[in-house]
C-alpha cells in the first residue's frame, strides 16, 4: 500500500480493482496525473472521469450534497456514482462543460484505504481505450493499458466484479433527478 499512495503523491497513475469494475486512477487533484489517464486512455479531454471518496466528509468538502443525494446513497443495493452541479475544491480538468462532477463514496475495503491513506479523492475511470469494452476482470484489460500505467495493484488480479458499472443519478442542488445509467 505504501508503494502505491507513493506512486500516487508524486503523480504517477494505477490499474486497480474499484468497488465496481477495474480501473485507472490517480491523485483527483493533480492536473498532470489527470492528463496522463486522459492520454492513456486516447479520451477527448472534454469527458469527465468520476472521482472515488472514502466518506461523507471528504464528499461534502467536494460538493454541496442534496438531502436526496443521501437518500439515494443509503437505499442503493450497488454502488452508485452520483453528478453533482457544481464543484468545490477540484481542477477543472476533471469537469464535465457545465462544471459538474461525478463522485461515488466506495464501500469496498481496499478503495476506502487507499484514498483514506492517499488523503485526497481518487480517480476512477475504466480500464480501457476510450470506446472499448470495460473490463471485469484483469484479463479483460488490453496490455497496452497495462503497460501505460506507473504502478498495476498484482496481488488483487484475481477480483472479477460483481457489478457491471455503477448506477449514474444526476442530481441537482434543486433535488432534480435524473437516471442516467440503474
Amino acid at each position: 500500500m505504501e508503494n502505491i499512495i507513493n506512486i500516487l503523491k508524486s503523480g504517477g497513475t494505477i490499474l486497480y480493482p474499484t468497488d465496481t469494475i477495474w480501473g485507472i486512477g490517480c491523485d483527483a487533484t493533480n492536473i498532470d496525473a489527470i492528463n496522463k489517464i486522459f492520454e492513456i486512455k486516447k479520451r477527448e479531454a472534454s469527458k469527465s472521469m468520476i472521482i472515488l471518496v472514502e466518506n461523507d466528509k471528504r464528499l461534502q468538502d467536494l460538493v454541496d450534497v442534496p438531502e436526496i443525494a443521501w437518500e439515494i446513497m443509503d437505499l442503493s443495493e450497488k454502488p452508485v456514482t452520483i453528478i453533482y452541479e457544481t464543484a468545490k475544491n477540484l481542477p477543472k480538468e476533471l469537469l464535465a462543460e457545465d462544471g459538474s462532477i461525478g463522485i461515488r463514496v466506495v464501500k469496498n475495503d481496499f478503495c476506502k484505504k487507499l484514498i483514506c491513506k492517499l488523503n485526497k479523492p481518487l480517480v476512477s475511470t475504466s480500464a480501457n481505450l476510450s470506446g472499448f469494452k470495460s473490463p471485469m476482470k484483469f484479463s479483460d484489460i488490453s496490455d497496452e493499458i497495462k503497460n501505460a500505467v506507473d504502478f498495476v495493484v498484482e496481488d488483487l488480479e484475481d477480483k472479477v466484479s460483481e457489478f457491471s458499472g455503477s448506477s449514474i443519478i444526476k442530481i441537482w442542488n434543486d433535488s432534480r433527478i435524473k437516471i442516467i445509467r440503474e
